[in-house]
């Protein structure tokens, strides 16, 4: 079963594509670019359409998603753990 969709394998974060994520939930991820999956075990429950970190990030640090630059991480992150409006913001305003 794919759990998270990714674009590219420099993705930070991956979107969650089915309900039911829960900590401690051995996820498998696609990597749409590359044909290949991966895996991550949630920290946290996740929400459908939600993000999952792909790797750990401190704060400052850029997160990707689609091979994108889509904000700044505000609260540290570990690989697992819920990524959303609590610990990453747009670099906009």
């Amino acid at each position: 079963m794919i759990h998270f969709v990714l674009h590219d394998a420099k993705d930070t974060v991956a979107v969650v594509v089915v309900e039911g994520v829960t900590a401690g939930t051995d996820m498998t991820g696609w990597i749409m670019d590359e044909d290949k999956t991966i895996q991550v075990q949630a920290k946290q429950d996740i929400p459908i359409g939600h993000k999952v970190a792909l790797k750990d990030m401190a704060v400052g640090d850029t997160v990707i998603k689609y091979g994108i630059d889509m904000g700044k991480v505000v609260a540290g992150i570990t690989v697992g753990q819920h990524a959303h409006v609590h610990n990453i913001k747009t670099k906009r305003w």
